[in-house]
């Protein structure tokens, strides 16, 4: 009996601690990582961490200084290859990072191409490699898998025109930061999340001093509800056309500023002769190129002209575009190719082509384009996202509503700035009368 209750008072507490950690494990995989995950992928990687690198290729001969000194300072005979010195080990709640120097003969390619054997050897999610500095490498291991349900970390970089739209599959914020990239191109098919990025992209820009301006020709079905934060919306093409010429000429206003001031951009000016930055959210660019009638294409062709000049000129007077859209291809029309090259950022989610994954990545990183067409349907907001240096990655934006996008709009819609030129395509924001208290005291009847 005695070894029963023993067995019982010990088993009991032991099942509930394992049973916890299962569930945390795939309902809570940060707190799993931090109590379970971080300590052992530590422990392996501070024990197997030479031998690991040796096997993967990753150690070079030692110097001849270092080889005498171990032969005759610590009268050793043999002489072990020198892999890459630990600088730094740093852990987060979504991984480890570890910094490396490098010695003479590696490379950071050789480290990157020895990341898929680092990651087997170590246990961990995924390894990912940067370069920091000339000889020094981070290594970015994840324990799970960060983007199957996406929580943005709490400190994220911040400045005057960068916000932080998604998550990395490294665990790392990605940022759009307007003043490195200025203007990008947004592809995805239908339920692929293009939306969802629209809208944390315009819930972080909403909270920025900056002019919002929407495009959205299907009559503003998806921009609308941002109204109260809007500075100016066009929903049919005829109202973009004009929207354009708008704008365009308050960028020529703005020239004529810096021109007088002696400054090459705004950013240049002090802050009370700065205009006000302003994005321009491009919802579904396909129907400012689609034409129904041969009338119609003298409108196509300047409003595609006139974003032309936007892409090319605007940054300085700082003007930025976002550009979204399902498919993108030069069977758009003339001058479809000539305002993909002025748009630096690419995002793309999962579509229905792989030509228009080519539009978006194939002149920057063509390695990305495979990555795009395995995107399943099932993970919709997954998407990747590729920079002009030739680097891509996997991000994903977390999961927000219209409804909670547009409560963030109308709470920041103090921050709205009225620019004269945009003023008649202010949209109208309708505004719901308060519906009358009911009386609580029942009313006497007077008597005669």
């Amino acid at each position: 009996m005695t070894d029963l209750s023993t067995l019982w008072e010990v088993g009991l507490p032991l099942a509930g601690a394992g049973g916890g950690l299962g569930y945390a494990k795939v309902r809570a995989p940060r707190v799993f990582w931090s109590l379970v995950g971080l300590p052992v992928a530590t422990t392996r990687f501070a024990v197997t961490y030479r031998s690991t690198m040796d096997v993967c290729g990753l150690t070079v001969q030692p110097s001849r200084l270092r080889a005498f000194m171990v032969r005759n300072v610590a009268r050793r005979p043999d002489v072990q290859p020198v892999p890459p010195k630990v600088r730094r080990v740093r852990a987060s709640s979504t991984g480890l990072r570890v910094t490396l120097r490098l010695p003479a003969g590696l490379e950071p390619a050789d480290v990157m191409a020895a990341s898929e054997r680092l990651r087997h050897a170590w246990g961990v999610h995924s390894v990912h490699v940067t370069e920091t500095k000339p000889g020094f490498v981070e290594l970015r291991m994840t324990g799970y898998d960060v983007l199957r349900k996406v929580k943005m970390p709490r400190g994220v970089p911040s400045g005057p025109m960068a916000v932080a739209v998604a998550l990395r599959e490294d665990g790392t914020p990605f940022v759009r930061d307007y003043l490195k990239v200025p203007h990008a191109l947004t592809l995805g098919a239908n339920q692929s999340g293009k939306s969802m990025y629209q809208r944390n992209l315009i819930a972080r820009l909403a909270r920025l001093r900056v002019a919002l301006v929407g495009i959205d020709c299907k009559r503003g079905v998806e921009q609308k509800g941002f109204a109260p934060r809007l500075s100016a919306l066009a929903i049919t093409p005829e109202e973009a056309s004009g929207l354009l010429d708008a704008l365009v000429a308050e960028m020529e206003t703005r020239f004529d500023l810096l021109s007088n001031l002696g400054a090459s951009d705004v950013w240049e000016l002090p802050d009370g002769l700065r205009p006000v930055p302003v994005v321009l959210l491009v919802d579904e660019v396909a129907e400012l190129f689609l034409v129904a009638t041969k009338k119609d294409e003298e409108r196509r062709d300047r409003m595609v002209t006139q974003l032309i000049r936007l892409g090319q000129m605007a940054r300085a007077a700082g003007i930025f575009l976002e550009v979204c859209g399902q498919r993108f291809g030069s069977d758009l029309g003339k001058g479809a190719t000539a305002l993909r090259a002025q748009l630096t950022g690419r995002v793309v989610h999962r579509v229905n082509d792989k030509q228009t994954a080519e539009m978006g990545l194939a002149d920057i990183a063509p390695d990305a384009v495979v990555a795009v067409t395995t995107i399943p349907p099932d993970k919709p907001g997954l998407a990747v996202a590729g920079d002009t240096s030739g680097g891509w990655s996997r991000i994903r934006t977390p999961h927000l509503t219209a409804a909670e996008a547009a409560a963030i709009c109308a709470e920041h819609a103090h921050l709205t700035p009225d620019i004269p030129a945009l003023a008649p395509y202010r949209p109208v924001v309708p505004t719901f009368a308060k519906p009358a208290e009911p009386i609580l005291v029942k009313p006497v009847p007077a008597t005669s």
